[in-house]
C-alpha cells in the first residue's frame, strides 16, 4: 500500500511539474555559471606548533602545580576574543578574518584523563604568504605570554588568599593557648593531685580519722552510760543537778526553807495554820521558794531553755542536793558529753570533707578529657597555622620559578595549497541534484498548501474563529490486523480510551438542554471517523448506566454493527420500509456491553431519502425518543448527500467529525455556515483522530477488536465506515 505521504506528492506533481521543472532549470543554468568563473587565488596555509613547558629546576611545590594548572588550557582561552583584538590591532587585520582563518588542534587525552601529547598545532590561512607567517606568529607569542599572565596571577591570588588568612589562624591560635592557660589555672591543682594519688591519700586519711574518732565516740558512749546507771540521771539532768547543788545562794536558800519548814512542823501541833506566826512562817517559805526558783532558772540560763528545769519546786530542790560525790560523777559526766558532741562534730567535718575529696575525684577524667580536648584544639589550630606558613614560604619561593607554560616548540612555516582546477561536468552534475532536490520540495510545498488540515491546532483554530464549540479531542485507535474491515470500538471496560469519549459525553450533558435526548452525528467529507466516534460515544453512554441506542442512518452505505457482534438481518435491504415499521423487529441488543443497542442500516439503498422521510421512520423516532435516555444518529456525510438534514429534525443537536489530514479548510467553513444559515441546532465539533498520547496498559492494549460473525459486503469507496477503518 503506498503511504498517503507519497500519493499526496504524486498528485502534487501532477499539479506543479512545470513549476519543479524550472526550479530544477534555474539551479541548472547557476551551476553552469558557477562551472564556467575562473578559479580562485592560491591560499597559504601557515603551520606552528607549541609545547608544554615548565622550569628546568622545581624547588617549591605550589609553582609546580602551577605549572600543571598551565597545561589546562583549553582552545577558548587560547582564542579568546583578547587574544584575537590584541593580534588584529598590533597587525591592523580585521579580527573576523583572523577567527576565520585560524585553526587549533589541542593534544589528545586518554581515559584517565591525561595527555597524551603535549604539542599544540596551530594553523593561518591567508593569500599572503609573509602575512599567514606574521599572524600565526604573533598569535603564538600572545598564548605564550597569555600563560605567563595566568600563571603570575594564580600564584599571586594564593599569596593573598594565605596572607589574608593568616592573622586569623593565628588569632585563633593564641585564644586556644589562652584557653587552656586559663583552664589549668583552675583546674590543674586537682588533676595533678589525682595523677599523683594525693588525693586518694587524702581520701584515706579522712576514712581512718573517721574510724578513730568514731571508736572515741564509743567508749565515750559506754562510760556515760555507766555515770546514768550509776547516778540514775541523764546528761541533761545531772548537768541540772551538779549546776543546782554547786551554787551556794541556792544551797542557802534551801537552808532557810528547811528551817522554816522545822519551825512550822514544831508550831503546827499547837497554833492553827491561820495563827499569824504560821503566816508569816508560810509567807517566808514561800518567798525563799520563790527566790530558789528564780536562781535556778539564772544559774541553768536561757530562763530554762538550754537545759530545763526538772518538774516543780520539790524537782528543784531534789536536783540541788546533790553530794559532793554525786556532784563530781554529774561532772564527769557532763564533762563525756561535751567531749562526745565535740567528737561527733570533727567526725561530721571528716565526712564532709571526704564526699568533698570523692567528689572532686569523680569528676577528674571530665577535667581530663576537656584539658585534652584544650591541647587538640591548639595542636589542630598550630598545625593550620604552620601549613599556612608553609604554602606562604612555598609560594614566595615559587615567584623566581613561574614562567609560561606553553612556549614555542616550532616558528610558523607556510605551505600553499593545492587547488584543482575546477570540474565543469562534476559541477554541473551537483547543481543538476540540487535542482532536482529544490524542484521536488517545490512541489512538495506547494502540495502542502492545498488547504487541508495538518494538525489538530489547525482545526481547533478554525473553530474557535467560527465560534463553535469543541466538544473532545479522540485519539487514534488501532485497529485490529486480522478482521481490518472492523471498526476499533471499546468492549472492554479498562479501555484507555474511554476517558477520552466520556469527556466527549459530559461535554455534551453540560451543553444540551434537560431534554436533550437524540443526537446526529455526521462529517463534511469521508474519512474522517464520525462511525467510529458514534459507536464509541454509545459505548461510553452505556457505561455510565445509560439507556443508550445507536441508529445507523447512513442508509448508502453497509452496516458496520458486526464489530459489535451484532448479527445483521439479510433480509433488511429488501423491504426497509417493513424493517422499519416495528422497533422490536429492527432493534438489537449489543452482547457484549449492557444498556447498549443498535439499529443496524439495512443498506445500501438507493433511495435512502425517501426512506428516511418516510411514516415509519418518523413513529420510529418517536417511539426511540420515548423508551431510550440517550439517542446517537450515524449519518452519511454532508459532502456527499443531504441525508444529514433530512434525518436532522428529528435529533435535539448536531455534532461535526473533523480529522487532521482529512478535513478540507474551505469545506469545513462553508459547511459551518450554511448550517448556521439553516438555523440547526450546532452543539459543537470533535477532532478524531488527534495525536494524543495514550497510556497502552501492558502486554496488551484494552482495544478489543471482536470477529464479526456474518462476512459483510464489499465497501464503496464512499463509504464512510470503511475510511474510518483506516490506518493513519
Amino acid at each position: 500500500m503506498t503511504p498517503p505521504i507519497v500519493k499526496s506528492y504524486l498528485i502534487a506533481f501532477e499539479k506543479y511539474k512545470w513549476i519543479g521543472l524550472a526550479s530544477f532549470s534555474l539551479a541548472v543554468i547557476g551551476s553552469t555559471v558557477v562551472a564556467m568563473l575562473p578559479d580562485a587565488p592560491v591560499n597559504y596555509s601557515a603551520t606552528g606548533e607549541l609545547t608544554y613547558s615548565g622550569p628546568a629546576v622545581s624547588f617549591s611545590k605550589t609553582g609546580t602545580d602551577i605549572q600543571l594548572q598551565g597545561k589546562e588550557l583549553t582552545d577558548t582561552d587560547l582564542l579568546s576574543n583578547r587574544i584575537i583584538e590584541l593580534v588584529a590591532t598590533k597587525l591592523k587585520i580585521n579580527p573576523t578574518n583572523i577567527v576565520r582563518n585560524v585553526t587549533i588542534k589541542m593534544p589528545p587525552k586518554d581515559r584517565t584523563g591525561k595527555l597524551t601529547s603535549t604539542t599544540i598545532t596551530l594553523g593561518y590561512k591567508d593569500n599572503n604568504e609573509n602575512r599567514a607567517k606574521e599572524v600565526l606568529q604573533e598569535l603564538m607569542q600572545a598564548m605564550v605570554k597569555l600563560s605567563t599572565e595566568i600563571n603570575t596571577s594564580r600564584l599571586k591570588a594564593i599569596i593573598q588568599k594565605v596572607n589574608e588568612r593568616v592573622p586569623q589562624a593565628k588569632k585563633e591560635l593564641e585564644a586556644a593557648e589562652r584557653k587552656l592557660e586559663q583552664y589549668d589555672r583552675l583546674e590543674r591543682p586537682a588533676i595533678l593531685a589525682a595523677e599523683n594519688g594525693s588525693l586518694l591519700t587524702g581520701i584515706t586519711a579522712s576514712q581512718n580519722q573517721q574510724r578513730q574518732i568514731a571508736f572515741t565516740i564509743t567508749g565515750i558512749d559506754a562510760q556515760i552510760k555507766s555515770l546514768e546507771n550509776k547516778l540514775g540521771l541523764t546528761v541533761n539532768q545531772a548537768y541540772v543537778a551538779s549546776a543546782l547543788s554547786a551554787d551556794p545562794i541556792i544551797a542557802n536558800l534551801r537552808t532557810q526553807i528547811y528551817q522554816v519548814e522545822s519551825q512550822m512542823a514544831i508550831l503546827r501541833k499547837d497554833l492553827r495554820p491561820q495563827h499569824p506566826t504560821m503566816v508569816q512562817l508560810q509567807r517566808q517559805k514561800d518567798a525563799a521558794e520563790e527566790l530558789l526558783k528564780a536562781r535556778a532558772a539564772e544559774v541553768l540560763g536561757g530562763v530554762g531553755v538550754a537545759a530545763p528545769l526538772q518538774g516543780d519546786l520539790m524537782g528543784i530542790r531534789t536536783q540541788s542536793s546533790l553530794d559532793p560525790t554525786r556532784q563530781a560523777l554529774a561532772n564527769q559526766m557532763v564533762a563525756l558529753q561535751t567531749q562526745r558532741e565535740t567528737l561527733q562534730q570533727q567526725l561530721n567535718q571528716q565526712a564532709q570533707e571526704e564526699g568533698n575529696l570523692r567528689r572532686d575525684y569523680s569528676i577528674i577524667p571530665n577535667k581530663q578529657l576537656e584539658r585534652s580536648r584544650l591541647e587538640n584544639a591548639i595542636l589542630l589550630k598550630k598545625a593550620i597555622y604552620d601549613q599556612m606558613q608553609a604554602k606562604l614560604i612555598d609560594a614566595k619561593a615559587a615567584e623566581a620559578e613561574t614562567v609560561s607554560s606553553l612556549s614555542i616548540a616550532s616558528l610558523p612555516v607556510a605551505i600553499a595549497e593545492v587547488v584543482k582546477p575546477k570540474s565543469v561536468p562534476l559541477t554541473i552534475a551537483i547543481g543538476s541534484f540540487v535542482g532536482l532536490v529544490i524542484g521536488g520540495g517545490v512541489i512538495f510545498l506547494l502540495g502542502s498548501l492545498e488547504g487541508i488540515f495538518k494538525t489538530k491546532e489547525d482545526i481547533r483554530d478554525s473553530l474557535k474563529e467560527k465560534e463553535v464549540a469543541l466538544l473532545g479531542e479522540l485519539p487514534i485507535m488501532p485497529l485490529n490486523d486480522f478482521h481490518p474491515d472492523t471498526i476499533p470500538v471499546m468492549i472492554s471496560s479498562d479501555s484507555p480510551y474511554l476517558e477520552f469519549y466520556e469527556k466527549f459525553r459530559s461535554n455534551l450533558r453540560r451543553i444540551g438542554e434537560k431534554d436533550f435526548k437524540v443526537l446526529l452525528i455526521t462529517s463534511v467529507n469521508s474519512q474522517e471517523g464520525k462511525t467510529v466516534s458514534a459507536y464509541n460515544l454509545g459505548i461510553a453512554s452505556a457505561r455510565a448506566g445509560k439507556r443508550t441506542l445507536i441508529i445507523e442512518m447512513d442508509l448508502r452505505s453497509p452496516s458496520r454493527a458486526a464489530s459489535l457482534n451484532v448479527n445483521l438481518d439479510a433480509d433488511a435491504a429488501l423491504e426497509p420500509l417493513q424493517y422499519y415499521s416495528s422497533l422490536s423487529e429492527c432493534v438489537r441488543i449489543v452482547p457484549d456491553i449492557e444498556n447498549l443497542y443498535i439499529i443496524p442500516s439495512p443498506g445500501p439503498i438507493r433511495h435512502s431519502a425517501a426512506i428516511i422521510e418516510s411514516s415509519e421512520v418518523k413513529r420510529l423516532m418517536e417511539d426511540v425518543r420515548e423508551r431510550y435516555d440517550f439517542v446517537i444518529l450515524d449519518t452519511s456525510t454532508l459532502g456527499f448527500s443531504n441525508d444529514p438534514l433530512l434525518i436532522q429534525p428529528y435529533s435535539d443537536g448536531m455534532v461535526l467529525v473533523t480529522r487532521p489530514n482529512y478535513t478540507q479548510e474551505n469545506l469545513l467553513g462553508e459547511t459551518i455556515n450554511q448550517l448556521m444559515d439553516y438555523e440547526i441546532n450546532l452543539l459543537g465539533a470533535i477532532i478524531n483522530g488527534a495525536d494524543i498520547p495514550v497510556q497502552i496498559p501492558e502486554p496488551e492494549a484494552e482495544v478489543i477488536f471482536p470477529t464479526p460473525e456474518v462476512k459483510l459486503e464489499s465497501v464503496e469507496p464512499s463509504s464512510e465506515v470503511s475510511v474510518s477503518a483506516s490506518r493513519k
